[in-house]
């Protein structure tokens, strides 16, 4: 296909989970605001989508997530005693979260799954092409899979996944994607979804990863759709049907990613994607590596 598609400007952020798997420190902290290195994980992801072209950020929250709201708004007291010290440098990164994007709220009332999540922001979207953004997965800002994405979806129009190749006994842990090959080597015809099957069930070892790109008749499926897996309304099932349909909202295509991506949703992932990002650090990292590599020699 080669005719044009509307350009993508709306992203939005699911971030109305309860981050179970970190408490205690998530009984009063939202998952999104734990640290990575010295930044939440919320502001990787909005930084990703500001460096893909998407200006116009929709968070999708819930209770207790105020502090979101508190980090990416104007701190004026904290501002102003930079200012007082000349700390020109802590400024800076103060501000810079206040002046990412034009970011907008919306609650998720009760807690019924990813693709209602999604459904919760179909007035701020309308009519247009969006992106789907989940916080647990950091892509490195080196590899820019949400660009490559964008792009796809305005050759091909529908809707994007980004897919990685996993080892068949970890599948259960993602949605997969049955697949057919393209002109494209990165890129693939989704054919169908499944939400995490058990792996003698599973199509292929290809993994749904955080990073989507939605046609906006997404939402009108996603209003037909019975709770799934869980319990919940999965995103996955509604992919499923715009998969099956070459009008309405498809097809469906993914993009085969084989860069760097951090998953901070495990408590495990999460400490490794801090060891990975400090040793990457040009002002952490000499240091850092110098005694993660003594403390490996000795201790371990």
């Amino acid at each position: 296909m080669s005719h044009a598609h509307p350009r993508i400007s709306k992203a939005v952020i699911p971030a109305a989970g309860l981050g179970t798997r970190f408490l205690p420190a998530t009984k009063a902290t939202p998952k999104e605001m734990l640290p990575v290195v010295d930044k939440p994980a919320i502001q990787y992801v909005v930084e990703e989508a500001v460096s893909a072209g998407l200006d116009d950020v929709l968070m999708v929250t819930g209770r207790n997530k105020r502090p979101l709201e508190d980090h990416f708004d104007r701190n004026y007291e904290l501002e102003s005693a930079l200012e007082k010290k000349a700390d020109a440098e802590r400024l800076a990164k103060v501000r810079e979260s206040s002046d990412l994007a034009m970011i907008h709220y919306v609650r998720q009332g009760d807690p019924k799954g990813l693709g209602h999540a999604v459904l919760c922001a179909a007035p701020h979207v309308g009519e247009e092409p969006f992106a789907v953004l989940l916080g647990d997965d950091l892509i490195d800002p080196r590899d820019p899979l949400l660009q490559q994405m964008i792009e796809v979806q305005g050759r091909h129009g529908g809707s994007v996944v980004a897919l990685m190749e996993v080892e068949p006994e970890q599948i259960h842990l993602y949605g997969c994607a049955a697949v057919e090959a393209t002109a494209d080597s990165d890129v693939v015809r989704v054919t169908g979804l499944v939400e995490k099957p058990e792996p003698a069930d599973a199509p292929s070892n290809y993994a749904i990863i955080g990073r989507y790109v939605l046609d906006p008749h997404i939402f009108e499926i996603l209003r037909r759709t019975e709770p799934g897996r869980g319990g919940e309304i999965q995103l996955t099932d509604a992919l499923q049907r715009l998969a099956e349909t070459e009008t309405a909202g498809g097809p469906v295509h993914g993009v085969v990613f084989k860069g760097r991506r951090y998953d901070t949703g495990d408590r495990g992932d999460y400490l490794r994607a801090i060891v990975r990002l400090a040793c990457e650090r040009e002002d952490l990292g000499p240091g850092f590596r110098t005694w993660l590599q003594r403390y490996v020699a000795e201790e371990m």
